[in-house]
């Protein structure tokens, strides 16, 4: 199934949902259209239980999204800037309760650097380039990147490419733990769905409870995500897929999950 968009398209191919930022002409830059749409496409693939994982990537081979359109970007001043709308938008993407995995394609810049930190897991091919450049431009990153980038990193590395706006190619984006795998830029597309699937034939909701769990612990202190861990263990105890998943396993064969 595909939705009609102008800026992205949204397709759904099972269990599988693919979001593509669709302004190659200007190398995907988020504009304010853009960020209504993937705010709908957001809540479309939210609302729809038979999607178990999102996929998220740039249209063309050259940019994920080469970040904010600056023509928006010079003109908003700071009520703008409280408004939050890039942020917003991309803490919708982490909050999803689907897991979602970044198909980083080519430049991430900026926000598009933001966006892809806000995916769950990230792969690369080897044409993707990951920075900061705001500062060269008076601003900074304010869509989650000074928060999202150092707990991903490690606060030392994170403070250099903020504040220096350095570049990195797709394998030192590797080494640094920012991106989970590197490949060619023919294989990505086929390496992010292997990855999808993977995740889609599990239990999807103790993924969408181990996501809860694992976005508490980024986000709070040790004591609070222990709770909310064994919240959430509490809840898949009760669960029919916890009882098909245990009584699969116990008869040797693959477990039919039905998300309750």
């Amino acid at each position: 199934m595909t939705s009609s968009f102008k800026s992205i398209k949204l397709e759904t191919d099972g269990s599988l949902a693919f979001l593509t930022i669709n302004r190659p002409d200007v190398r995907n830059a988020l504009n304010q259209e853009t960020v209504d749409e993937m705010h709908l496409a957001l809540r479309d693939v939210s609302c729809n239980e038979s999607v178990h994982v999102l996929v998220i990537t740039g249209a063309g081979d050259s940019s994920f999204v080469a970040g904010a359109d600056i023509g928006e970007l010079r003109d908003r001043g700071k009520r703008e800037a409280l408004q939050a709308i890039n942020q917003n938008l991309f803490t919708a993407v982490e909050n999803i309760s689907q897991p979602v995995i970044g198909a980083i394609n080519g430049y991430a810049l900026g926000g598009g650097c933001e966006l892809a930190l806000a995916c769950d897991i990230r792969i690369a091919s080897d044409a993707a380039r990951f920075g900061f450049p705001e500062t060269g431009l008076g601003i900074m990153p304010a869509a989650g990147g000074t928060q999202r980038l150092p707990r991903i990193i490690g606060w030392g590395r994170a403070r250099e490419l903020i504040l220096t706006g350095r570049i990195l190619d797709a394998f030192e984006a590797e080494t640094l733990g920012l991106v989970s795998k590197v490949v060619s830029t023919t294989e990505l597309m086929g390496e992010a769905r292997t990855m999808a699937d993977k995740i889609a034939c599990r239990g999807p909701l103790a993924t969408r409870m181990a996501k809860l769990a694992l976005n508490a612990s980024a986000r709070g202190g040790l004591d609070v995500g222990l709770q909310i861990e064994k919240l959430g263990q509490a809840i898949l105890f009760e669960s029919r897929d916890k009882m098909e998943g245990t009584t699969a396993f116990l008869e040797k064969r693959k477990p039919k999950f039905n998300g309750e």
